[in-house]
């Protein structure tokens, strides 16, 4: 791991891994201002008091995160690339959406839109890979897989993941504490409807 300089504000911790920053994560998220990434931890505060901090801590052995909350999202999957998904793992429709309601997944960390959530730990047959072109409009509530993680699109935006269906749920919402419905640690269960 790699410690690099944010600002004058702030250290990035470098991981080899997403397991790695998750572990320091784990260890480092309720003595410090700390927000992870996919192989990446960043730590907000006094740069010398955060390195301090880090060369006294060791990455965590359970890397789980949080309360564990378990969430339902509910699932209508007729999305536009489920059948390209199906080609793709050799499993049928059916065994795609089976797959992905049968394994609980994990969240790992936010990303790129307030209320979006990387989610890990699904069924390894459902590893694929993006579009091979982006579309410039998803659909707010669209479900989609890309590499080893799946998530929901918080509101419209363009993305590049492989659509699988679509959920009513709302990802984020300002008037709600906290306003993103899905935090690092929380187990995601997907419900064919």
């Amino acid at each position: 791991m790699k410690i690099l300089p944010s600002g004058d504000r702030a250290v990035l911790l470098d991981c080899e891994s997403l397991d790695e920053a998750q572990a320091w994560f784990a260890a480092l998220h309720e003595q410090a201002d700390a927000v992870l990434g996919a192989r990446t931890v960043l730590l907000r505060g006094t740069p010398a008091e955060l390195l301090r901090l880090v060369a006294h801590t060791q990455p965590a052995e359970d890397s789980a995160v949080g309360a564990g909350a378990e969430i339902k999202i509910a699932v209508t999957y007729d999305g536009e690339d489920l059948d390209h998904v199906a080609a793709h793992t050799g499993l049928t429709p059916d065994e795609v959406v089976a797959a992905h309601t049968g394994t609980p997944w994990t969240v790992a960390f936010g990303g790129f839109a307030p209320g979006f959530a990387y989610l890990v730990g699904g069924d390894e047959r459902l590893i694929v890979p993006r579009r091979d072109s982006p579309r410039t409009s998803v659909p707010a509530g669209s479900v989609g897989l890309a590499g080893e993680f799946s998530g929901v699109y918080p509101r419209s935006s363009p993305g590049g993941w492989q659509l699988i269906g679509r959920t009513d749920a709302v990802m984020f919402d300002v008037d709600r504490d906290p306003p993103a419905l899905l935090s690092p640690g929380a187990t995601v269960r997907f419900v064919a409807t």
